[in-house]
């Protein structure tokens, strides 16, 4: 059913081939083992037929070649070594999101078909269990159910029993035995424990990067002359790699079916057991729309956010935390600043000594009030690092594998903006809101909710694209932790900046609007003229700096939806 031919890998272009000229054939309605020492490419080959590494050479399914990958991934899986869900979500609810995302599928169809995936990795008794709870051989039959939700005709399995107990691994190797005898599945997989060769239909021998075996148990020991699976390893090391390769390619020639060595053009395999059965063509669910995926996505999002309470508690603790900071800070100058619109209106000498005065405190007034509004960009731009910088990268490699299954990077994508950029803007209100009331900050409440609003929503935004053109999320918050930082000192605010530099950064840091459009938005006020006095350079209306983070914001989504495109496998 599945076989590559004269397959290389070779994960970078300048790098060398962890995988050569391999060829092998996996066929239809089987259950094979895939063994080598470690090291040796197993499961680089599964990668490179899957194309999550790059990989030259043919990958044929059902004798026919592939021009795309993407056709094979219609109807092969990867089960990756460890389960990749959720830890939050419960066994059943992780299994029937996965349902909703990749297939068309109503809600009764939905709760029999979960609860029969359930029953074939026997994890029904633990349908209401936290994902993070499971032990390692029932997170292995979770991997498994989740990648059966598309139905695949070939399953390709990567370790997935490592590091079990013979109990556990035992129970492992039953369910693919069950998958292969009961619903006609083709299993491929990799295994160390070299002991349970013999519940295996076929077994394929990798070393050093090439095939140099395929067949059954038996054939196998008398191959290498050893009585025994074990020894398997120390054989292998006493030759070198071209002197195994020599001796499988003159017994897949004196074992090849004459009618397959007669055609040049056949796209068929040396060494193909004619007894295996070919299964008919394998037709494939259906996949919902985006908009399905969508919504499936900012469900689960929420589940998310609600379960994990360490996030949660983070994230109000800086949304009602970082505006009290501000009005503490403010309190100080409270009465100052509302004593600046009082004017002595004496004699000549009593008014003069006012006028010394009242410019003496609005310049401090100045200082406090344009201080506390760049301290409320700041810990908007901080509390953007928060929502978005790990918000990707933090789970690549299961949007990864999600996407092999049938996700669409643009649901994907959007689910991302939609939630990143709406918490953003909440904060940014809520600051404005808070703040506003409490320090009796003049000027209109649509245009300060508006800028900080986007302040909020654009940070979030960028950071977020960050997060999806790296494939670590340390990275990803260490970068956007000195995308914050150097906000303050380029926003000119606090200290100027030479002229020279001044429109060359402007336009690109967010602090600098967010200040700005809040401040001319108390024109009216002497708050604002307060500033001017101390502060000659040009200020952007409310409008127009709405419009500029607006700008940051799209640049960001730009960044998302070209990173969710790109593979990046961590």
């Amino acid at each position: 059913m599945l076989a590559c031919r004269n397959l290389t890998v070779r994960p970078r272009a300048d790098g060398p081939a962890l995988v050569h000229g391999a060829t092998a054939t996996f066929p239809a309605g089987g259950l094979h083992a895939l063994i080598g020492p470690s090291g040796c490419g197993k499961t680089t080959l599964l990668k490179g037929i899957l194309d999550i590494l790059p990989s030259e050479g043919d990958v044929l399914l059902r004798g026919r070649r592939l021009a795309s990958r993407q056709e094979l991934l219609r109807e092969v899986a990867f089960a990756p070594q460890f389960s990749i869900a959720h830890g939050k979500l419960t066994v059943s609810e992780a299994v029937a999101c996965a349902l909703k995302l990749y297939q068309k599928i109503d809600d009764a169809a939905l709760i029999a078909r979960n609860a029969e995936l359930l029953q074939l990795v026997g994890l029904v008794e633990r349908g209401d269990t936290l994902v993070e709870k499971l032990s390692g051989g029932q997170l292995r039959r979770l991997g498994l159910a989740l990648e059966l939700t598309t139905d695949p005709a070939c399953l390709l399995c990567d370790e997935v029993t490592s590091g079990l107990d013979p109990r556990s691994e035992d129970q492992i190797i039953a369910v693919l035995r069950a998958l292969v005898e009961q619903r006609g599945k083709t299993v491929v997989c990799v295994i160390h424990n070299l002991a349970k060769l013999s519940q295996f239909d076929t077994i394929t021998v990798v070393f050093e990067g090439a095939v140099v075996w395929q067949g059954p148990l038996a054939s196998m020991l008398e191959h290498f002359a050893i009585a025994d699976a074990l020894e398997l390893y120390d054989r292998l090391s006493e030759q070198s790699l071209e002197h195994w390769q020599e001796r499988w390619t003159a017994v897949a020639i004196n074992h090849a079916d004459d009618q397959v060595r007669a055609s040049s053009s056949d796209d068929s395999v040396l060494n193909t057991p004619p007894e295996w059965p070919s299964l008919g063509r394998h037709h494939p669910p259906a996949r919902p729309s985006a908009e399905s995926q969508l919504v499936t996505l900012l469900a689960r999002r929420w589940r998310l956010l609600v379960r994990d309470r360490g996030y949660l508690l983070l994230t109000l603790a800086i949304t009602f935390g970082f505006p009290c900071l501000v009005v503490i800070f403010a309190l100080g100058g409270l009465p100052q600043m509302k004593g600046l619109a009082l004017v002595n209106t004496g004699g000549f000498l009593e008014t003069m000594q006012a006028r010394l005065e009242y410019r003496q405190n609005a310049a401090e007034t100045a200082t406090l009030v344009s201080g506390l509004i760049i301290f409320q960009v700041i810990l908007l731009s901080l509390m953007g690092s928060n929502n978005g910088a790990r918000e990707i990268a933090a789970e690549r490699t299961l949007y990864e594998k999600e996407r092999m299954s049938g996700l669409r990077p643009i649901a994907y994508a959007w689910s991302k903006l939609i939630y990143t950029a709406l918490l953003g803007a909440a904060q940014g209100a809520w600051m404005t809101v808070f703040v506003k009331v409490l320090c009796e900050f003049p000027g209109g409440w649509g245009a300060q909710l508006a800028v900080l609003s986007a302040t909020g929503a654009s940070m979030s935004v960028v950071c977020l694209g960050l997060s999806a053109t790296l494939s670590s999320a340390d990275k990803a918050s260490l970068l956007s932790i000195y995308l914050v930082g150097f906000q303050l000192p380029l926003s000119g605010v606090v200290l100027a900046l030479p002229a020279a530099l001044v429109w060359a950064v402007r336009p690109f840091i967010a602090t600098y609007w967010g200040w700005s459009g809040y401040l001319t938005a108390m024109t009216d006020s002497r708050f604002y003229d307060a500033v001017t006095m101390l502060d000659k350079g040009w200020l952007s209306p409310p409008a127009i700096a709405v419009a500029v983070l607006g700008a940051h914001l799209i640049t960001g989504a730009s960044l998302v939806f070209w990173g969710c495109h790109k593979k990046c496998w961590p």
